[in-house]
């Protein structure tokens, strides 16, 4: 693909026509195929794209940034319309479910799971859609974690990581630092407790986001050779109950729940929304939290801190990253333009203009090269997430038990921290849970 700077640099547009057979367009006297720069050479097409939407009202609803990248792009290519369809996360992914369970697939869909279609045998590789310097771009972790069966069929679209957002008006008043230690954090909820913090640490463990929360303290109470490292371990197999992860738990339940540092509101009901509303109000110590979190802040005139999560003896050794997926279902055909849109989807241009709409993190590296070393101020305040997404790890999302073991975390993991609750036991029946579903999905 070329693309400003790039424009006279020449490209090489590899794609697999059929087994065994590559075809490789050059860029020097046929840049017409090229993404962005001219017609496919296919008339009449029309692809459909099913979106989530990151806007939080119809002013910045990603409507909006569809709308007009489609425009563009049909400007280029007017033998290919874009036909747009974006819905709120609380109905996107059964709204695509639907329409596949219907014979109607799109063309395209940017929704936060892949697997099951994978597994289906409804989705093109990436390999045979994106050029080969689109696809090498991807950052190398979002990729892998794009792969079922060894093969990438989700695309990496958007990512963010986790960080510890502290207040810092409460942290002065309670004279403290931000703690890099769990025992810190610990003897830093007491002292915003004994100030009359409401939320000295919150701890969302209701049904909303439950998974994320426990994956992150799953990582940043990692075993010293980063043994039960989150929700499965190198090669794949669930690792729920294991011993680092029952011992996080127990930890949680002990000296944090149990101590009455994490508010009024028991974890297992507490949801992140509410979290995040009541931070921004000025009700919370500390939080993990994510980049929406910044805007909803500062909305409020809160002033606040960000620290990399602490972990057992010091900083966490990885965050927890999370990516939202597009894919690309073979039912309509129109391989040949689905690829090229998305090379013009991913261009740098377009990563960035989305990721500083919404306050996420660029999923190619050389946006992220470029998101890091630019001087905005919207930049620079992600930057504390960017520095953890080399390092991030992501749910098990190539796995197609992974729904069924998320909704148990969401519905269970509370129980682990309540009053006379059982830390192992409820992470042993989530483990079982989780193995009975990888076995019944052939994973």
């Amino acid at each position: 693909m070329l693309n400003g700077s790039d424009s006279k640099v020449e490209v090489l547009r590899v794609r697999r026509r059929t087994a065994g057979t590559i075809a490789v367009v050059s860029a020097l006297g046929m840049t017409a195929v090229l993404g962005g720069c001219g017609s496919t050479g296919s008339s009449d097409v029309t692809l459909r794209l099913v979106a989530a939407d990151y806007g939080d009202s119809p002013a910045d609803s990603s409507k909006k940034y569809w709308d007009a990248l489609a425009k563009e792009y049909e400007s280029k290519h007017p033998g290919v319309k874009i036909d747009v369809s974006v819905y709120s996360w609380n109905e996107v992914d059964a709204k695509v479910k639907d329409m596949v369970a219907a014979g109607h697939a799109p063309d395209l869909a940017q929704i936060g799971a892949y697997a099951d279609y994978a597994a289906a045998g409804k989705l093109y590789p990436a390999s045979d859609l994106l050029s080969i310097r689109t696809q090498a771009d991807f950052l190398s972790q979002l990729s892998e974690a794009g792969q079922w069966n060894h093969t990438q069929y989700g695309i990496p679209f958007a990512a963010s990581t986790r960080v510890l957002f502290y207040n810092k008006t409460l942290f002065a008043k309670a004279g403290i630092t931000p703690p890099t230690t769990w025992d810190e954090l610990a003897a830093d909820a007491r002292a915003l407790k004994d100030k009359g913090v409401k939320y000295p640490f919150a701890l969302p463990l209701g049904p909303e986001e439950a998974q994320a929360e426990t994956m992150q303290w799953m990582l940043s109470g990692a075993g010293s050779d980063n043994d039960g490292n989150g929700y499965t371990d190198d090669i794949g197999t669930y690792t729920i109950d294991s011993a680092p992860n029952v011992q996080t738990f127990t930890w949680l339940k002990d000296d944090l729940v149990g101590k009455g540092l994490t508010g009024p509101v028991a974890p297992g009901r507490l949801n992140r929304a509410d979290a995040f509303a009541a931070f921004a109000d000025g009700q919370v110590g500390m939080l993990n939290g994510h980049p929406t979190l910044i805007q909803q802040a500062e909305k409020k005139g809160v002033k606040f801190g960000m620290v990399p999560t602490p972990g057992r003896t010091g900083p966490a050794r990885s965050s927890m990253g999370v990516a939202d997926w597009m894919m690309a279902f073979r039912q309509n055909g129109h391989r040949d333009q689905i690829g090229d849109f998305l090379d013009f989807v991913y261009s740098d241009k377009n990563v960035l203009a989305f990721s500083r709409e919404y306050g996420l993190l660029p999923v190619t590296g050389s946006a992220s090269t470029a998101m890091s070393e630019s001087d905005a101020a919207s930049d620079k305040a992600l930057r504390p997430f960017l520095d953890q997404l080399p390092t991030s790890e992501l749910y098990p999302v190539g796995k197609t038990s992974w729904a069924t073991v998320s909704a148990a975390v969401k519905q269970n993991i509370g129980q682990a921290v309540a009053p006379g609750g059982d830390p192992a036991g409820v992470l042993s029946r989530l483990q079982a849970t989780a193995t009975a579903a990888d076995s019944g999905a052939g994973n």
